[in-house]
């Protein structure tokens, strides 16, 4: 048992050094050479306007977010399709496409209740009551509504 520790100990020492020489020598041997342009805000290349610090659209997120979920279900069902016909033949065909059928089902009522919800809408609407109409644009949490105009 402390032989083991031992070993991980030893390795855990060896990358410590290995950075900290690496990062000594570095900083020893390049040339310091500091600039104004340098220490400015990266934006593709052009010179940045404004602040770098604003907030984004929280929409931004939720949708990278469903990305993610789908693109990890491929992930995941790629390889139990990449091997379905082993499963086949071996007599678990029904067991693995069950399973993988549960895992889709679950992705979709998932997608079903983003959808509903009005998450996958860039612009979303809120009516409060029958006699206004929805504002473009509202947030959730903003109470925002047009009255209708009397005809």
């Amino acid at each position: 048992m402390r032989f083991e520790l031992a070993n991980i100990l030893v390795f855990l020492s060896l990358a410590v050094g290995f950075l900290l020489v690496t990062l000594t020598l570095g900083k020893l041997l390049r040339p310091s050479t500091p600039d104004h342009n340098k220490n400015m805000i990266y934006e593709c290349g052009e010179v940045p306007i404004g602040q770098a610090w604003f907030n984004f659209n929280p929409r931004f997120y939720i949708v990278a977010l469903v990305f993610l979920i789908f693109d990890v279900e491929v992930a995941f069902t790629w390889p139990v399709a990449r091997v379905f016909k082993s499963f086949v033949r071996s007599g678990e065909g029904a067991l693995a496409f069950a399973e993988l059928a549960v895992f889709v089902v679950i992705l979709v009522v998932g997608l079903a209740y983003v959808w509903v919800k009005g998450d996958l809408e860039w612009l979303k609407q809120i009516v409060h009551d029958d006699n206004r109409e929805p504002v473009p644009g509202a947030s959730r949490s903003e109470p925002v509504t047009a009255p209708k105009e009397a005809a």
